[in-house]
């Protein structure tokens, strides 16, 4: 059997890296700068009408590093390149990740310039992991934070992903998934999913199985049928209305037998006005506890308006817009380098400065509320908070096992419950949260971006 070449587990190699980053480790390699250096992967800034980014993607990450390693496969195409010398592929075939992680925990929220994480760890070793990391915890950060805010938009009720068949390729939909639920989602469509993460699996019918009936009817009985108690009924074929009132004829045999749906569907329409005369109808038949859920391009602001319409919709599935994030499709995150044996480094470009050293982050409140976060050199002394970055790898182990989903899902629920409502409202306006340097981390900045070269003379 030929291995599909965009297996999950293949993807996710020592090839998952772009050109620049094994071009710039072979001249390290060449020169022998091999010495530890920190880099610190964080956002420049949020994405377009948002308060927050909550952090997802560690997990995944911290799996890729203990695994990583070029295989002989992976070193004969970059032998077929000719661009490397046979010692610094020697190097690469030996090369396992053997640095330090810091991060902040899966859940949490975090903003502008505020290590995700950080990696310290011989140089060649911290370049090469470069891209998937910023792949990994961008993509599934982006896709936690969306899901936070329709569950925001929400207000109680239940949502679920929807969205494989239209996410970019089969990781992204798995990891979309994996950070739906962290930011919200009560489950996912996608099997594997359910299978991998222990998610809950979510499935209504497609407007095909009716379609292949000759009669809606004989389609919506035989689907109750087959799935007694659960069955979720697509209402929306051909006349969503003539469809519930034909669910309404049919509550007698569907009680008697044991089989009333669950719920029905809404994928189309004027969903306020239809998901009204729908409940209307069930209600009339007595079918009072089969509820009513909602599909169709929602995103959350589509769902914020039927929800202030007091639509009596009980669920959503969310699809494109979730594992997409179709109004903010990426988060501006970056990995730079923050010190090395020379010390601390900053970038001076215009727009693009960095801040120097190996950092510690602070959240500061009482009473259970966030009210401003302070950056601060790792080792310095004083600093009020609680500390977010958690030493979560060394020497390339975990320092811990794998944490459940679930812990993420309920740290994220703690954290956005901490912060102040302006910051979690679906359009977060002109006050963002504050970010405080440190004194020390402050004067360090100053002096070294005042040298051209971004290091102490």
């Amino acid at each position: 059997m030929v291995p599909d070449p965009i297996d999950a587990t293949r993807s996710a190699g020592a090839l998952f890296t772009d050109l620049y980053e094994l071009t710039m480790a072979g001249s390290y390699h060449a020169l022998g700068l091999l010495e530890p250096v920190t880099f610190d992967l964080y956002a420049h800034r949020l994405p377009p009408r948002r308060g927050y980014l909550v952090a997802c993607g560690l997990e995944p990450t911290l799996d890729y590093l203990e695994t990583l390693r070029f295989g002989d496969d992976d070193l004969d195409y970059l032998r077929s390149l000719a661009l490397f010398d046979a010692g610094f592929l020697a190097h690469l075939a030996d090369l396992r990740f053997t640095g330090e992680v810091w991060a902040v925990p899966e859940g949490e929220v975090v903003f502008p310039d505020e290590p995700l994480v950080r990696v310290t760890a011989p140089l060649v070793e911290a370049q090469i992991v470069e891209t998937f990391l910023l792949n990994c915890i961008g993509f599934e950060t982006m896709v936690a934070t969306k899901a936070t805010r329709i569950a925001t938009a929400c207000a109680g009720r239940a949502f679920v992903d929807f969205s494989p068949r239209r996410d970019h390729g089969r990781d992204a939909a798995m990891k979309a998934a994996r950070a739906a639920f962290v930011g919200g989602a009560s489950g996912t469509s996608l099997v594997l999913a359910g299978r991998e993460l222990g998610l809950e699996l979510s499935g209504t019918m497609a407007h095909s199985y009716i379609m292949r009936f000759t009669d809606e009817r004989e389609a919506l009985l035989c689907f109750a049928r087959a799935y007694p108690g659960v069955a979720v009924l697509l209402l929306d074929t051909y006349d969503t209305t003539a469809a519930a009132r034909t669910v309404a004829a049919m509550a007698p045999q569907l009680r008697s037998a044991g089989i009333v749906p669950r719920a029905v569907r809404l994928d189309s329409g004027d969903l306020v006005a239809l998901s009204r005369v729908v409940r209307e109808i069930l209600d009339d038949a007595g079918l009072g506890d089969v509820g009513i859920f909602a599909s169709g391009d929602l995103d959350e602001y589509r769902i914020a308006e039927l929800v202030g319409a007091e639509a009596p919709i009980d669920a959503f599935g969310v699809g494109t817009q979730l594992g997409t994030s179709g109004d903010a499709p990426s988060v501006d995150v970056v990995y730079k380098l923050v010190e090395d044996p020379t010390g601390p480094k900053v970038k001076v470009a215009p727009g693009k400065t960095t801040l120097p050293g190996r950092k510690q982050l602070y959240r500061v409140g009482g009473d259970g509320r966030s009210e401003y976060d302070v950056l601060a050199l790792h080792d310095e002394p004083g600093i009020d908070g609680r500390p977010m970055l958690e030493r979560v790898m060394t020497a390339g182990r975990r320092t811990r096992p794998p944490e459940p989903l679930a812990a993420a899902r309920e740290r994220c629920v703690g954290a956005l419950a901490a912060l102040p409502q302006h910051l979690r409202d679906l359009d977060a306006g002109d006050h963002p949260y504050e970010v405080r340097l440190s004194p020390a981390l402050d004067a360090l900045a100053r002096r070294l971006h005042a040298e051209p070269s971004g290091h102490a003379p």
